[in-house]
C-alpha cells in the first residue's frame, strides 16, 4: 500500500456515517498501552471493534499539551475518549473538547485504583460517591451529543459487592447514563497495587450478568479476565457487550476474526503478514513527522505470538527499532525485514 493509498483510506473512513453507538466487542483503555499508535495498529486488524484511549485527566487537557494528548487518526473510528476527573464543570469542558475533535464516545473512568488517581479524587474511589458521578454525567451529557458512558468496578474495599454495584448504577442511570462498562472485580484502594487489583480480587462475572438481567433497559458491557473470543461469545448471551483488555494487547491477532464473528463482515481475516504490510504506511507517515520508530514497534511485538519465528521477530525489532534515525522507507524496510524472519503462515486459531 502506497502512502497516497493510506491517506485515501483515512479520508474514506472519516466520511463514513457514525458506527453503531454500542459495539459488541471493544478494547479497554489501558494506561501506557492504548495510545494512538496502538489504536491505529488494532484498527488495521479489525475495522469494527471499538477502541478507547488511555485515560486522560481533565487537568492535563485543560492545562497541558492538549493537541498531543488528544491526537488520533481518522482511521481509528469508532474511538472513545476516556476522561479522568471528578469536577463536573471540568469534565463537561473536556467532553466538549473531545466531542469537538470527533471522538465517538466520552467515557468517565470510575475504576482505576492507582494512588495518583485516588489523590485526585477520581477513578475507583468515585464508586463511593455515586451522587457526584451522577452530577458529572449530567454536566457531560449537557455538553455533548455523543454518548457519555461510565466504566467502573463492582465495588471497592469492604463495600458489599451487589448492593454497591446496583446502587451505583441506579444512581448514575437516573442522571441519564444508559451504558455501563463493568470491570467484574472489586478494587482495593489500600493494600493492593494497580497490577494486583487487576489480578488478585476474584472475578464476579455472575454479578454483571445479574445486573443486565435486572436492568434490561441499560446497555451493559462486561470487562475483566476475558481472554478468548469463545469466552466473549458466551458472555454475550447474558450482556450487551464485551471489553477485552490485556489479552488483546498481548495477543493482538486475537482480533483478526472479530469482524466476521461479531460484526457480520464477509471479508476473510488478514494474515499476520498482511497486517504488517497494512500498518507500514502508518509507520512511514509517523516517522516522516518525527515520531520515533519504537513508538510504533513496541505495540506490534506480540503479533506473531505462537508462530515459528516469533522470538526472532521480537528480538530484531527490540534491537534495531530503538534509536532508529533513518528514512521513513528505511523504517518500513526494517519492520519488513523483521517479519521475514517469521514463518509465512495463514491465519491461526484465534478463538
Amino acid at each position: 500500500m502506497r502512502l497516497s493509498d493510506f491517506n485515501n483510506r483515512r479520508e474514506q473512513v472519516a466520511e463514513q456515517p457514525p458506527k453503531q453507538p454500542h459495539a459488541p466487542l471493544s478494547v479497554a483503555p489501558m494506561m501506557d498501552w492504548t495510545d494512538r499508535h496502538e489504536r491505529a495498529f488494532l484498527r488495521v486488524i479489525s475495522e469494527n471493534v471499538r477502541l478507547y484511549t488511555e485515560m486522560v485527566t481533565t487537568g492535563a487537557i485543560l492545562h497541558g499539551p492538549r493537541d498531543r494528548l488528544l491526537a488520533f487518526d481518522p482511521a481509528e473510528h469508532p474511538v472513545a475518549l476516556q476522561l479522568g476527573g471528578s469536577d463536573p464543570a471540568a469534565l463537561a469542558e473536556c467532553a466538549r473538547i473531545g466531542a469537538g475533535l470527533g471522538y465517538d464516545e466520552i467515557n468517565l473512568n470510575c475504576g482505576c485504583p492507582s494512588d495518583r488517581v485516588q489523590s485526585g479524587r477520581f477513578g475507583a474511589c468515585l464508586m463511593a460517591e455515586p451522587d457526584l458521578v451522577a452530577d458529572c454525567v449530567v454536566a457531560m451529557r449537557g455538553a455533548v451529543d455523543v454518548p457519555v458512558t461510565v466504566k467502573h468496578r463492582i465495588a471497592i474495599d469492604e463495600m458489599p459487592e451487589w448492593d454497591t454495584l446496583v446502587g451505583f448504577v441506579d444512581t448514575v442511570a437516573a442522571a441519564g447514563c444508559t451504558h455501563f462498562i463493568v470491570h467484574a472485580r472489586k478494587a482495593w484502594l489500600d493494600g493492593l497495587s494497580p497490577r494486583e487489583n487487576r489480578e488478585v480480587p476474584p472475578l464476579h462475572h455472575d454479578l454483571v450478568h445479574r445486573l443486565k438481567a435486572e436492568r434490561p433497559d441499560l446497555h451493559i458491557t462486561i470487562n475483566g479476565g476475558i481472554e478468548t473470543l469463545d469466552a466473549a461469545a458466551g458472555h454475550l448471551e447474558h450482556v450487551d457487550g464485551v471489553m477485552l483488555g490485556r489479552a488483546a494487547y498481548q495477543n493482538p491477532y486475537l482480533l483478526a476474526e472479530v469482524d466476521r464473528r461479531f460484526f457480520g463482515a464477509d471479508a476473510p481475516a488478514k494474515s499476520r503478514h498482511e497486517i504488517v504490510d497494512a500498518y507500514l504506511p502508518y509507520i512511514e507517515l509517523e516517522v516522516a513527522t518525527g515520531t520515533p520508530l519504537i513508538a510504533m514497534t513496541r505495540h506490534i511485538l506480540g503479533l506473531f505470538n505462537g508462530v515459528r519465528g516469533a522470538r526472532a521477530w521480537r528480538r530484531y525489532l527490540s534491537e534495531n527499532a530503538p534509536g532508529f534515525e533513518g528514512t521513513p522507507s528505511g523504517a518500513a524496510r526494517l519492520v519488513r525485514d523483521a517479519a521475514a524472519l517469521v514463518e509465512d503462515t495463514a491465519t491461526a486459531q484465534v478463538a
